[in-house]
């Protein structure tokens, strides 16, 4: 299974850190990053832009709209991401744990599973499979 962890990004203790601990944190953070390479969990992830950079698209009424950030509105906006191929919530619980508190006080990661194309059942016809398939494929040689 493959899990998605988001971390997230609070502006106060952000701006609240001095250069020396920020600079700690992204070490700690890379430092467990390449643990999880390591040990063959990782699958991906990436820190994102702070919210200010943020663009939301909503549809209403047949149209689409935007709007730019940042979005005050929101207190609890993601600041990155982990994709972990692990066997279990449990097991992905049991790396969040390990992982290093990103604001060395209250902060939170959130673990969603990611579907599998066996989740889809015989609705994810042999003819979508062998599509998404070929997509994977395609994405795996452009790297």
């Amino acid at each position: 299974m493959k899990y998605l962890c988001f971390g997230y990004y609070d502006k106060d203790k952000f701006d609240g850190m001095t250069e020396n601990e920020r600079n700690a944190m992204f070490d700690t953070c890379l430092e467990y990053d390449d643990h999880l390479r390591a040990s063959g969990h990782w699958a991906g992830g990436e820190a994102l832009q702070g919210p200010e950079t943020a663009l939301t698209l909503y549809w209403k009424n047949d149209k689409v709209a935007t709007t730019d950030g940042p979005f005050a509105e929101t207190k609890e906006l993601i600041a990155g991401y982990w994709i972990w191929k692990v066997k279990s919530m449990d097991e992905a619980v049991e790396w969040v744990k390990r992982s290093p508190n990103p604001h060395q006080s209250d902060s939170e990661i959130e673990i969603r599973p990611l579907y599998e194309m066996e989740d889809f059942g015989p609705e994810f016809t042999p003819e979508l499979r062998e599509q998404e398939e070929r997509l994977r494929r395609q994405i795996a040689d452009e790297k």
